[in-house]
């Protein structure tokens, strides 16, 4: 399979009759394809990898802080300083932070709720909810020392290409965005 590419891309460099353009026009839809695909891929891990670092940084603050009590916005805010390639950060970005108990594995959540983003909201360019909108109830307990937590985050993020490639792949919602969950789970230590 690959011999065959190979030789047909010779023969196509080798052609100098002018009849090139035919297989130029059959094969330059699948190059733009997998240059959308490539970047799509580029950019969405670029995405996911600065929010597992700023998830990261967030909780080392978190957990080192001392006696410092972060509330939802703050560690958000933090979470979003840390990472500077989100756009719209702010707006897109949910948390929840759950205390967990070592005994009882049974309260792990297994899924969050991320922002809500209507068609409206989208067309006008903010992201994030309205204030007459209503919002999906999340847990936010900042928990106490020795106290195991876990943290989730939720961004919601336009794909660069929805229509073409790995974007057309990725789970969209109603209003074409698409989501990634990092998670970080700390003990806060004793002041």
């Amino acid at each position: 399979m690959i011999g065959t590419f190979i030789n047909g891309a010779r023969r196509f460099a080798k052609e100098e009759d002018g009849n090139s353009v035919l297989p130029f026009a059959l094969w330059a839809p699948l190059l733009m394809l997998l240059v959308a695909s490539g970047l799509e891929l580029g950019f969405a891990t670029a995405r996911f990898t600065m929010l597992e670092h700023a998830m990261d940084k967030t909780v080392r603050d978190l957990r080192l802080g001392t006696g410092t009590i972060y509330d939802r916005d703050s560690i958000k805010g933090k979470i979003c300083d840390y990472a500077g390639v989100l756009p719209e950060c702010e707006s897109n970005l949910e948390l929840e932070m759950v205390k967990l108990d070592i005994r009882d594995w049974g309260g792990v959540p297994t899924s969050i709720h991320c922002a809500d983003m209507t068609v409206d909201q989208t067309a006008s360019g903010s992201g994030g909810t309205s204030e007459d909108e209503v919002k999906p109830v999340v847990q936010f307990e900042y928990g106490r020392e020795n106290e195991l937590m876990l943290l989730l985050a939720c961004y919601k993020y336009e794909p660069l290409f929805p229509t073409t490639g790995l974007g057309e792949r990725f789970v969209k919602d109603e209003a074409g965005y698409s989501r990634m969950v990092a998670e970080a789970a700390f003990v806060h230590e004793p002041i």
